[in-house]
C-alpha cells in the first residue's frame, strides 16, 4: 500500500486529532492514531476511550487499507518537515516507509484489530449551534465544575434542553452557573452530562464556524468543520439544582465589576490559607471588602462604593470563588442579591441580554469573629 500526501496538510490534520491520544494509559494501543485509506480518502482518529476524536482528508493512494501508527513520533517527524509531498509505503516488516525529496524514516506499525471501536453517534437529538455561541456558552459556565469524584454528575457539565431554550450548569456545591441560550430550541426536554475532560478540549476546538451537534443515550458528536469530536456523556443523574436557587433574596448591592474584582485579587493576597475568607460589610452607598491572615499578621480593607437596598450586612466568602464568579460575568456592573449571611447568594449581570440569561450562585461561608 502506498500513498501520497503534502506534509502542512497532515500536519493540520495530526494536530486536531492529537488531543484525543493518552500521554499514560495502561492500555498501548491507545497511544497510536488510526489510519484508514477507503476510496481515496484518509481518515485518522485517536481516542482515550472517554473522548475520540476524527478527520479525513483526500490523498492518492492506490488500494484501501486499515493500520495503526505511533501518534506522537509520527506527529512529531511531520511537524518537523519543511512543507513537502510525503510518500507512505508500506514493507512487509510491519514498517511504514516515510520518503521525502531529502529522507527516508521508517516507523513500526500494527495491525488495527485491537484498536477500540469509535461509536458512530447517530443522534436521537441533533441541534445546530454556533461555534462562538457554544464556546461563550462553555467559558461562562465551565469553571464551576466540581473536582470530587465522590458525584461524577457534578464533575461535568450539564446540557439541559427544556422549554425556554438550552441550558448549560455546572456546580461544586459551593458556588453553582446556570446559563441559558433562548435561541435553541427542541420538543423535548432532555438533561447530557458531558465529562469536564471533554468540555476542556473541546474549548479549544472550537471556531466561529456552526457546529452540528449529535447527541444519544450515552454518547454526544460535534461536527466542526472537517473534525468530528465524539465524547461519552456521564450516565448520572444530575443532582436539582434549582432547588438550592433562592427565591426571595431581598437586598440587592449593585457595584462595579471591575472594582470589586480588582479588590478580591488584592483580598486573596491577605486571607488565610485554610480558609481563603473575605468579609463583605454592606452599606447603602458603600461596602467595605476586608480580609485577616492571623497566622502571618497580616490584614486589609477597602472600600468601595455601591448602591445598596437592604438591611446593613456582614456576610463572608471565599475570595477564589468570587475572583472566579466576577471573572465570568461579563458585564461592567453585577448585582448581588442576599438574604442573610448564611443563605446563598444570587449573582448576576446588570445589563441583561435578549436571548440569554446568566445567573451565578454563591455560598456565603461563616465569619470569623
Amino acid at each position: 500500500m502506498e500513498f501520497k500526501v503534502n506534509s502542512k496538510v497532515l500536519e493540520r490534520l495530526l494536530s486536531k486529532i492529537i488531543p484525543a491520544v493518552p500521554n499514560r494509559t495502561p492500555m498501548p494501543v491507545l497511544e497510536n492514531f488510526l489510519f484508514e485509506i477507503k476510496d481515496g480518502a484518509l481518515t485518522v482518529c485517536a481516542t482515550d476511550l472517554e473522548i475520540s476524536l476524527r478527520s479525513s482528508i483526500n490523498v492518492a493512494a492506490d488500494e484501501n487499507t486499515k493500520m495503526v501508527i505511533p501518534a506522537r513520533l509520527l506527529y512529531e517527524i511531520i511537524r518537523s518537515l519543511a512543507d513537502t509531498q510525503i510518500h507512505f509505503e508500506t514493507e512487509s516488516n510491519s514498517k511504514i516507509k516515510l520518503s521525502t525529496e531529502n529522507g527516508i524514516y521508517n516507523i513500526g506499525y500494527s495491525s488495527p484489530e485491537d484498536f477500540p471501536a469509535i461509536p458512530n453517534v447517530s443522534g436521537e437529538n441533533e441541534i445546530l449551534l454556533s461555534g462562538a455561541d457554544l464556546k461563550k456558552s462553555i467559558d461562562q459556565t465551565s469553571f464551576a465544575m466540581s473536582k470530587e469524584d465522590m458525584r461524577p454528575a457534578m464533575t461535568g457539565t450539564l446540557l439541559e434542553f427544556v422549554e425556554e431554550g438550552l441550558k448549560f450548569v455546572t456546580t461544586d456545591g459551593h458556588r453553582l452557573v446556570r446559563y441559558l441560550n433562548k435561541e435553541i430550541k427542541t420538543n423535548k426536554e432532555e438533561q447530557y452530562i458531558i465529562p469536564e475532560r471533554a468540555i476542556s478540549v473541546l474549548s479549544k476546538l472550537l471556531n466561529e464556524n456552526e457546529i452540528k451537534i449529535l447527541l444519544s443515550k450515552t454518547n454526544i458528536s460535534f461536527h466542526i468543520g472537517d473534525l468530528e469530536f465524539i465524547t461519552r456523556l456521564i450516565g448520572e443523574k444530575y443532582p436539582a439544582y434549582n432547588s438550592v436557587i433562592p427565591l426571595e433574596n431581598e437586598n440587592i448591592m449593585k457595584v462595579n465589576t471591575n472594582d470589586l474584582l480588582s479588590s478580591i485579587k488584592r483580598m486573596m493576597l491577605f486571607s488565610a490559607s485554610n480558609s481563603k475568607q473575605v468579609k463583605f460589610s454592606i452599606n447603602k452607598t458603600f461596602v467595605d471588602v476586608s480580609a485577616e491572615d492571623i497566622d502571618h499578621g497580616s490584614n486589609a480593607k477597602e472600600k468601595i462604593n455601591c448602591e445598596y437596598a437592604g438591611e446593613p450586612m456582614e456576610i463572608g466568602f471565599n475570595t477564589a470563588y468570587v475572583n472566579d464568579i466576577l471573572s465570568h460575568v461579563g458585564d461592567d456592573n453585577v448585582i448581588f442579591k442576599l438574604h442573610s449571611p448564611t443563605k446563598a447568594c444570587i449573582i448576576e449581570p446588570v445589563e441583561k441580554k435578549e436571548n440569554e440569561e446568566l445567573l451565578l450562585l454563591l455560598m456565603p461561608v461563616r465569619l470569623n469573629n
